[in-house]
């Protein structure tokens, strides 16, 4: 009986620990991006780099439009065609021969009216981490406009101030019904501290990429 009580106490508490380390870390994160989060363009300060962060163009399900990528696609436009930033950065997934986040991004941007020669593709984004990562050690940048959904943009903005960027988030439109608590957006903010306590480097770095003034 004893022996019952304590595995169920240990249960308890682990989860209880959980729990808590999911707020903590959420917190953290949210007060970090506190002042440096837009959603009207004309608010946001002129940055010379934006930084457009990768996303399947299509629904993994049922092969719909994905509205976090139009979405993106609308908010890096805005931005661009109002001179809030001067080039632009797609860094998204490139894993596999037939999905290529950055390429698709980029098509897309060029349909809209986006001058091909200020945009700037990074094949190895395959996290907000790497991307982060990637953006100063690979580009050079150490100031950046992030264009994101909001949740995603707190989390890039706190990867930001670890990796010692100036960096403001410029907020995509949510999916629709959308806006929430996004379990798996939780988990991915426990990763970051995670990461960086385990010292995780990025998938690849490479050649440096220099871009113009």
């Amino acid at each position: 009986m004893k022996k019952k009580k304590l595995i169920i106490w240990s249960i308890l508490a682990l989860f209880i620990l959980s729990i808590a380390t999911i707020f903590v870390c959420d917190a953290i994160i949210k007060d970090n991006a506190r002042g440096k989060i837009y959603s009207n363009i004309d608010d946001i300060p002129y940055r010379k780099v934006g930084l457009l962060l990768g996303t399947a163009k299509y629904t993994k399900r049922r092969g719909f439009d994905n509205p976090y990528f139009t979405n993106r696609i609308k908010a890096a436009t805005d931005l661009m065609k109002a001179g809030k930033i001067k080039y632009l950065i797609i860094s998204g997934d490139n894993g596999r021969p037939e999905y290529n986040e950055p390429e698709m991004m980029r098509e897309d941007l060029i349909k809209n009216g986006i001058d091909s020669t200020h945009l700037y593709l990074d094949y190895a984004g395959f996290r907000t981490f790497d991307s982060m990562v990637r953006l100063k050690e690979v580009f050079g940048q150490d100031s950046v406009t992030v264009i994101s959904q909001l949740f995603h943009n707190e989390r890039a903005l706190y990867l930001a101030s670890k990796e010692g960027i100036v960096a403001n988030g410029f907020n995509a439109k949510d999916r629709p019904g959308g806006e929430g608590f996004y379990l798996r957006e939780k988990l991915a903010r426990v990763k970051v501290f995670v990461d960086y306590l385990i010292a995780t480097k990025p998938r690849f770095l490479g050649k440096k990429i220099v871009l113009p003034d």
